[in-house]
């Protein structure tokens, strides 16, 4: 007999919060791909925040589900006023030009996080740590974005431990110098643990919860 897919999902949020060390870590819930009643259910089984790639299925989930919704996929210049309409929570804010945009556009307020690149390199979006400074000072000039944190996606081929001890440094370093931002986004279903032992305090978990992809429509 299949298991029913409220007890699947119940099952695995388990299991990941049972590995989740640190009480006090965000658990977002990354549902892109999924269907909208997998978001109902585990807003059922108590999950608060979700998040979304993608401007127009976030949109609609947003829509159909009340929760705290993070978009933490790449900025396109015009998508940003959708994004506003829907997004609580933005994650991978890496550019000025986009910090004004999204500002003039949104009528409420806005928690952004700047997304760090260890590597510079402009495929995976971010900015290095010696340009967070200055796009830092940017938002904080704005009224409707509240400076968080600091977000990153490591390089495929780093090691994860080292890799996000360098993104706990930056940090550390960070928001000695930006008190708003003492938020970390990192880690993902596979080394969100290793990402928690270094200090993030939101983590973002999709198939470990929601089950491989490639098998969903």
């Amino acid at each position: 007999m299949a298991i029913k897919r409220p007890d699947e999902l119940a099952e695995n949020l388990s299991v990941v919060k049972s590995r989740i060390t640190n009480p006090d870590v965000t658990l977002i819930v990354v549902t892109k791909t999924y269907p909208i009643s997998d978001v109902q259910i585990l807003r059922d089984l108590g999950v608060e925040n979700f998040g979304e790639n993608r401007t127009e299925e976030g949109s609609e989930k947003a829509a159909a589900v009340s929760a705290r919704w993070h978009f933490q996929g790449g900025i396109q210049s015009r998508k940003l006023k959708e994004i506003s309409s829907w997004a609580d929570v933005i994650h991978s804010l890496d550019d000025a030009t986009h910090a004004t945009k999204l500002d003039t556009a949104s009528s409420r307020s806005l928690d952004v996080f700047l997304q760090l690149s260890l590597d510079g390199d402009p495929t995976r979006g971010g900015v290095t740590a010696d340009s967070l400074g200055s796009l830092a000072d940017h938002v904080l000039s704005l009224s409707h974005l509240n400076l968080v944190g600091l977000m990153c996606v490591l390089p495929v081929e780093m090691d994860a431990k080292s890799g996000f001890t360098q993104v706990a440094a930056i940090h550390r370093d960070f928001a000695q110098k930006y008190p708003s931002a003492q938020s970390l986004s990192a880690g993902m279903s596979g080394d969100f643990e290793i990402a928690i032992d270094c200090g993030a305090t939101h983590i973002r978990v999709g198939s470990q919860i929601l089950g491989p992809r490639a098998t969903r429509g």
